[in-house]
């Protein structure tokens, strides 16, 4: 499926609103490989893979069943879930996956009265992360309500509000990425509907 001039699958497509996805390890397992093999990917610059958080059989698989460049790592400035995400990066090094970056998800609040940043939940320990663990970028992107407003009616925030801190944010996030992965992707100033 093509979104925002991005090819894109997920499980998501084939369920019904309020279905759950209750699977044990073989049926993840299964769902990955498909997906990797039996979707017509085409051209693909990069293939990025969104897992849910943890150590389970989704992380273990897609680094058995491929070669990955690396992961990208996200946390949010809390203690606990940056020992959360201690343990996923622990799993990725023995399994001999680089970790790319450490982002730290709501590092802070921008005051829509004055515009000034508040660490509401705290700050840097996304940067601390990744310093432990040499991770070579780490990547900072404040909370906003309009991200989720957004994709709530599948419109990305790069797209739909590209000067707002939090897009501003994530296309810096994606041009380091991709410099750090040696690709000279196309810079966009509109993304296509």
């Amino acid at each position: 499926m093509l979104r925002h001039g991005v090819e894109c699958m997920s499980m998501g497509f084939f369920l019904e609103e309020s279905s759950p996805v209750i699977w044990r390890g073989p049926m993840v397992a299964g769902l990955i490989q498909q997906f990797l093999r039996d979707c017509a990917w085409g051209d693909l610059d990069i293939l990025l893979v969104d897992l849910p958080p943890g150590t389970g059989d989704a992380q273990l698989t897609l680094a058995q069943e491929v070669r990955l460049d690396g992961a990208v790592v996200v946390t949010t400035p809390q203690e606990v879930a940056v020992r959360d995400v201690e343990r996923g990066i622990s799993m990725f090094t023995k399994v001999g996956v680089p970790i790319l970056a450490v982002v730290e998800n709501m590092s802070s609040f921008h005051c829509p009265g004055c515009g000034q940043p508040e660490a509401l939940f705290g700050h840097g320990a996304g940067r601390r992360l990744a310093e432990r663990v040499g991770a070579p970028v780490t990547i900072e992107i404040p909370l906003e309500a309009q991200v989720g407003e957004l994709a709530d009616r599948g419109q990305p925030i790069v797209a739909a509000q590209p000067q707002s801190p939090a897009a501003l944010a994530l296309s810096s996030a994606a041009a380091t990425l991709a410099t750090l992965l040696g690709l000279e992707l196309p810079v966009r100033r509109e993304l296509p509907a």
